[in-house]
């Protein structure tokens, strides 16, 4: 029974990863998510029910439009892949619980965040505002995973990390030089906080910096960029935030340890 359901939330995964990809693709050029039906980009055929089978029309039509012959985004294949294995996932950790619900909204949130800022370089604030007051109601009433609370807890400390999260990249926004960071950062900086509350924004926020230094690093490196080249910063926040709401606890508590072990504190 538990391997099927599983798998039931693998496929329920693909369904809203196929509806992520309408939502990626259209929030940024200001199209409704509704209409039109969804239709090949390059001819404008719409798309009948055997095109729209996650994963497996894809593979079926070999990556390419039945009606015109051109290619199909590889990204919508796995967005709809990471989707449904990061349900999976999620159902196999939390069981069904509030909680899931939540990581569920969370995983299709950052899943937008994620490629939207890899794709167009900008953190929608059509997403992030509404889901401000989706996270903070979530984190008010504890539907979501236990994480540490310092030094209050309940509503005080949800808007002690959404104002902690907002103040850290406001300054940076306001001292950085023009371009390096945009005001989409600074509201996603305090959705996290939001979702995550205090002291575990600092960590989100932290862990999205050393994420988003490795490749950095590694493109200068491979004289990809310069020292100064911009990188989308809301894709790694997305992820360090999604590995903060998981392992959170976890990892604060390692930190913790690791300080006592060794008499740092």
């Amino acid at each position: 029974m538990e391997a099927f359901l599983i798998f039931l939330f693998f496929l329920l995964g693909l369904e809203i990863g196929s509806f992520l990809n309408v939502c990626i693709d259209r929030l940024p050029r200001e199209e409704s998510i509704v209409k039109p039906p969804s239709h090949c980009e390059a001819c404008g055929h719409r798309l009948a029910a055997k095109d729209l089978i996650p994963l497996f029309s894809y593979l079926w039509l070999r990556g390419k439009c039945r009606f015109c012959g051109n290619s199909i985004p590889r990204k919508l294949f796995f967005v709809e892949l990471a989707s449904g294995v990061i349900y999976a996932f999620l159902y196999w950790r939390y069981g069904l619980t509030p909680e899931l619900g939540a990581m569920i909204f969370y995983a299709a949130l950052f899943t937008i965040i994620f490629m939207v800022d890899l794709e167009k370089w900008v953190i929608l604030n059509k997403v992030v505002y509404p889901a401000m007051a989706i996270a903070f109601v979530l984190s008010a009433l504890q539907i979501q995973p236990e994480l540490p609370q310092w030094p209050v807890a309940g509503i005080a400390n949800v808007a002690m990390g959404g104002g902690v999260g907002f103040l850290f990249f406001f300054v940076v926004f306001v001292v950085a030089p023009p371009g390096e960071m945009g005001w989409g950062d600074v509201g996603l900086a305090g959705l996290i906080g939001l979702a995550t509350g205090f002291p575990m924004v600092l960590v989100a926020i932290v862990l999205g910096a050393v994420l988003g230094a490795i490749p950095g690093v590694v493109l200068i490196a491979a004289r990809k960029k310069g020292r100064k080249s911009p990188i989308p910063f809301g894709p790694f926040l997305s992820v360090a935030t999604m590995v903060t709401l998981i392992w959170g606890g976890d990892m604060l508590n390692w930190y913790a340890g690791l300080i006592w072990h060794f008499g740092l504190f």
